[in-house]
């Protein structure tokens, strides 16, 4: 082998060791920075329980270490202690078993939880044994009273599908909107994406706006107020009906009339059919009770002017 050739193979070789230590892979994305939990500001929420059971609802903005107390009085019998534990919308918490000890004529149970995202959010209850719980509903802050009965609208026309919440309670972030799709929701987007949708947000509420309706857009469709922490749904029925459609009542009370007046022409037909049967075999029977009396009459005459 030449040396020109030695000379090549070398490079090649250093080439191809120089390429092993190259990282071809692309980088990804830098993830956002996680909030550490001990930043998060603290709430507590605490319950004192008398009876048996006890709803408590907690409206909820932002990532928060919330710290749920129970306190429970107990009932006659009053053990020293008894056992507790917590579950998250009916699930068993794991490694949440506590004895607590019966302190001042009452037993107190207290954890932080700490709510990160819309996951953490749901139904906490603390259990004390099987004789009384404390739920904590924790939620967005919950849309007003919607709708109950469909917004009703006729096809190639258009409507407006309104959605607000109360100003008692902190304005949401933005608004969003949806359409049920089967099991699913499919978001609304207006403007240059679907010149048949206008979305309209002005702080507590929204409106959309459907042009050139079709009855393909019937159905349910949600408003959803955006949180930091979550987004609070509610739910408007749409009925897309043809012009036709309500006429079909007064058409059905036209075809019940014609077909009762058929009816009853139908059986004045009969009963005058009947009527004339009946007089016609009255008259007959006169007549022949006529003719009957005239023959014995005649044959009464003929006997008489025998007998003179």
């Amino acid at each position: 082998m030449s040396a020109t050739w030695k000379q090549l193979f070398f490079q090649i070789q250093l080439l191809l060791v120089f390429c092993r230590h190259i990282n071809t892979k692309t980088p990804g994305p830098t993830p956002p920075p996680l909030v550490p939990i001990n930043l998060l500001p603290t709430d507590e929420r605490s319950v004192v329980l008398k009876g048996e059971s006890h709803t408590e609802k907690v409206e909820l903005l932002n990532p928060v270490n919330l710290a749920l107390e129970c306190t429970w009085t107990g009932n006659q019998n009053k053990l020293p202690n008894i056992t507790a534990f917590w579950t998250k919308d009916g699930d068993e918490i794991e490694d949440s078993h506590l004895t607590v000890q019966l302190e001042n004529e009452q037993y107190n149970l207290k954890t932080v939880f700490n709510i990160v995202s819309e996951e953490n959010l749901g139904n906490y209850s603390c259990v004390f044994g099987s004789e009384a719980k404390i739920d904590f509903v924790l939620a967005a802050p919950q849309i007003g009273e919607m709708r109950d009965k469909p917004i009703v609208s006729y096809v190639a026309d258009s409507v407006v599908i309104a959605c607000k919440m109360e100003e008692t309670k902190p304005k949401p972030s933005s608004w969003k909107w949806f359409k049920a799709n089967g099991t699913d929701k499919e978001q609304i987007f207006a403007g240059a994406e679907s010149t048949r949708y206008k979305i309209t947000n002005v702080e507590w509420k929204t409106k959309l706006e459907v042009f050139n309706l079709t009855e393909a857009d019937s159905g349910l469709y949600y408003c959803g107020a955006v949180y930091p922490l979550s987004t609070t749904m509610g739910h408007v029925e749409l009925k897309v009906i043809s012009f036709f459609e309500p006429l079909k009542p007064f058409i059905a009370i036209v075809v019940e009339v014609i077909i009762l007046v058929a009816a009853i022409l139908l059986y004045e037909r009969s009963r005058s059919k009947k009527d004339n049967t009946a007089e016609n075999a009255m008259n007959n029977q006169t007549n022949t009770a006529s003719q009957e009396e005239n023959n014995g009459s005649e044959g009464s005459s003929s006997m008489r002017q025998r007998k003179v």
